[in-house]
């Protein structure tokens, strides 16, 4: 082989090493740059070896940390009206701000708290908060009707037309409470224009008196006119417990919210209510409640 020969033979040897070498090049994995000095750790603030990567992590469990260990306050108990207290008083009461905003909104649009029962019905309580609230509502005198202070004026008036003065009952008369009109009632000793009103409009609110004890639920009522009167024949409006929704229960004066929502309760977890005694495990029901309850209810 002439020397010409061995110069081809070696230039074909470096052109396929060459070629070789290109291939190789070209097909192997690009791997990212990785950080290895302060220089390239600035240009990666949240790498496992960054400063500010620890700051971060430290911020963020601290924070975690504040946040699972604040406890909720402790409701305080203190008596209040609920037509004049604040939303300071409220909040540490334990009511909620939007429970609070309701509070508000109704007393703004005119609405009073004249009964404790009255504050039952702000949504969202339920039957623990208000019995646990219900001790320390008071009510101030300044939020009862008006015309409460007029009725005892009219009990003592001296001067009147005697010509249409009613002639009261002696002693050991009476009348029939449930049958008996506004003129019969004001011959009644104590019992105006007024209270002869309530009387007539509290039965039929109740669908009929059962017992003149009843009048005693008359705000402000004379206790000393309930001797005048008798229950004969009482035929009260019933009221069918399995078939009315919640809503209608609830305007029966003897069933609050609490009560209603447990007869209904009750009839979708057990079927219909064949007797009140079914009741007596709720503690809104009490013995009490339940008689006074069962003249106006029927299955």
């Amino acid at each position: 082989m002439n020397r010409n020969d061995r110069r081809i033979g070696v230039g074909a040897i470096v052109v396929a090493a060459m070629a070789l070498l290109g291939l190789y090049l070209g097909g192997s994995d690009q791997q990212p740059p990785v950080a290895t000095s302060q220089e390239d750790s600035a240009q990666h603030p949240f790498s496992a070896d960054s400063k500010e990567a620890s700051r971060h992590r430290s911020y963020y469990s601290s924070a975690d940390a504040i946040h699972y260990s604040t406890e909720q306050p402790q409701p305080q108990r203190f008596y209040f009206d609920p037509n004049t207290a604040d939303s300071t008083q409220l909040q540490n009461l334990g009511l909620q701000k939007w429970q609070i905003r309701n509070i508000y909104k109704y007393r703004t649009h005119g609405g009073i708290y004249r009964r404790k029962e009255d504050f039952a019905r702000l949504y969202g309580l339920t039957a623990k908060q208000y019995r646990e609230l219900e001790p320390y509502i008071r009510i101030s005198s300044d939020y009862q009707p008006a015309a409460n202070l007029v009725a005892p004026v009219e009990k003592h008036t001296t001067i009147v037309d005697s010509a249409q003065q009613p002639v009261k009952l002696n002693k050991g008369e009476y009348i029939v409470l449930n049958t008996a009109d506004t003129t019969q009632l004001k011959r009644v000793p104590g019992i105006g224009s007024f209270y002869a009103g309530e009387i007539i409009r509290h039965g039929k609110w109740l669908g009929g008196y059962v017992s003149v004890d009843q009048l005693d639920e008359i705000d402000g009522f004379p206790s000393e006119s309930k001797k005048y009167f008798i229950i004969k024949d009482a035929h009260p409006v019933k009221v069918n417990i399995n078939k009315m929704t919640l809503q209608q229960l609830r305007r029966h004066p003897y069933i609050n919210y609490f009560q209603a929502k447990t007869i209904t309760d009750y009839r979708r977890l057990h079927g219909p209510i064949s007797s009140l005694d079914e009741l007596r495990l709720s503690d809104d029901f009490t013995p009490e409640a339940i008689e006074r309850l069962r003249p106006y209810v029927e299955y």
